[in-house]
């Protein structure tokens, strides 16, 4: 797809105050799961996440034509998820927002959890798209029972238990940066405009390293989140869905 406006961003419309108080809910569900048995890994969609691949590599900010048919893994954190009312309430509105003062005017019906994500040192996100446009990439509904699951007995990528969600697929992604400016080092959100683009290819979106930033963007376009080399990283992740594109 072509749209003129590639990303939008809002700067530090948090204030500390929230941002610290997103980062010590996402903490207190990551130490939660932990104390479950629960696996904080985050995953990606072909499951190349860190623990599932023996002997593999990391991707690092590698592109894909650099680790063809190698053996690696494409991410390398720590996610919890959150539902929590007031966090919708703070975030939707400037999505909408993005959504109308950029020109894309795509139409969303749903939002997934948020994903609270945790970067130690030397962890990343190689090069993804959060979801295809065609219309076989919408979400399927998940039946106890009857539904496909992985080898662990768990809710395959792809379903959702969400009813909201079924038949939608991912628009617009959102992400918010909750750390206070150099508590990291790396771990910048980098964007892959693709070939054919007249102006610069690859763009580390540095708008939103101040702390209480967010910047808004196609689900489709690629992006990465380049490795840490100090410090912890923390953001909030947020997906919007709506009906195939036409």
């Amino acid at each position: 797809m072509v749209t003129n406006t590639m990303y939008w961003w809002f700067g530090s419309v948090f204030t500390p105050e929230i941002c610290q108080k997103i980062i010590s809910l996402g903490e207190s569900k990551i130490s939660e799961a932990k104390k479950q048995g629960v696996s904080t890994t985050a995953e990606t969609f072909d499951q190349k996440q860190k623990q599932a691949l023996s002997n593999a590599e990391p991707m690092q900010d590698k592109t894909w034509e650099e680790i063809k048919n190698k053996n690696v893994y494409v991410r390398d954190s720590e996610v919890a998820w959150l539902d929590e009312k007031w966090i919708y309430d703070l975030i939707l509105p400037y999505i909408h927002i993005a959504n109308k003062k950029a020109g894309w005017n795509y139409d969303i019906e749903e939002a997934e959890n948020f994903q609270f994500t945790k970067y130690y040192p030397g962890g990343f996100y190689g090069w993804h798209i959060d979801s295809p446009t065609d219309k076989f990439s919408t979400y399927k509904r998940y039946i106890p029972g009857i539904s496909p699951t992985d080898e662990k007995g768990r809710m395959l990528k792809g379903y959702t238990k969400n009813a909201n969600c079924v038949g939608n697929l991912r628009k617009i992604s959102m992400t918010l940066n909750l750390n206070v400016p150099g508590e990291y080092e790396g771990g910048n959100l980098k964007f892959d405009f693709g070939p054919h683009r007249k102006e610069e290819r690859f763009y580390e979106c540095l708008e939103i390293r101040p702390q209480g930033s967010m910047v808004v963007f196609p689900s489709y376009l690629y992006h990465q989140v380049t490795p840490i080399t100090k410090g912890t990283r923390y953001s909030l992740v947020l997906w919007t869905l709506g009906k195939p594109f036409r």
